[in-house]
């Protein structure tokens, strides 16, 4: 079985597939740990910044692969567009699904004009 790491990581799609999957998890811990504690306002808050701090390193465990291995066939700037772009899509789906709370038209309006500006980054004709 340990042999199937290396021959996936070489393949030649592996960092354009891995990138996103590791920032989609890595997304899915930052929103708990950033927001996830808003369903507990009786928690003490040094308690809710340690709990927040051990769920963000799961984060960073994510986050720094998926930028070394994206960095192979993504500039500095793409990364951060597809982090952001998951950022965005792991949180509408957080706010509605845990939080309860709903998204209304100017926030699809606002969000649909960030994914214009991020699509900007990766089609651009100005260079």
């Amino acid at each position: 079985m340990p042999a199937i790491l290396p021959a996936l990581t070489a393949h030649p799609l592996f960092p354009y597939i891995a990138t996103p999957v590791l920032l989609l998890m890595s997304n899915i811990f930052m929103t708990l740990a950033w927001y996830g504690h808003l369903k507990f306002k009786s928690a003490a808050l040094w308690l809710v910044i340690l709990v927040s701090w051990g769920i963000a390193f799961i984060e960073y465990c994510l986050a720094v692969p998926a930028n070394r291995i994206g960095h192979a066939v993504y500039s500095a700037a793409e990364l951060k567009t597809i982090q952001e772009v998951i950022t965005l899509g792991v949180f509408v789906v957080f706010s509605v699904v845990y939080l309860k709370e709903g998204i209304g038209l100017s926030h699809l309006i606002g969000f649909s004009l960030i994914g214009l500006g991020a699509a900007m980054i990766f089609f651009a004709p100005f260079e």
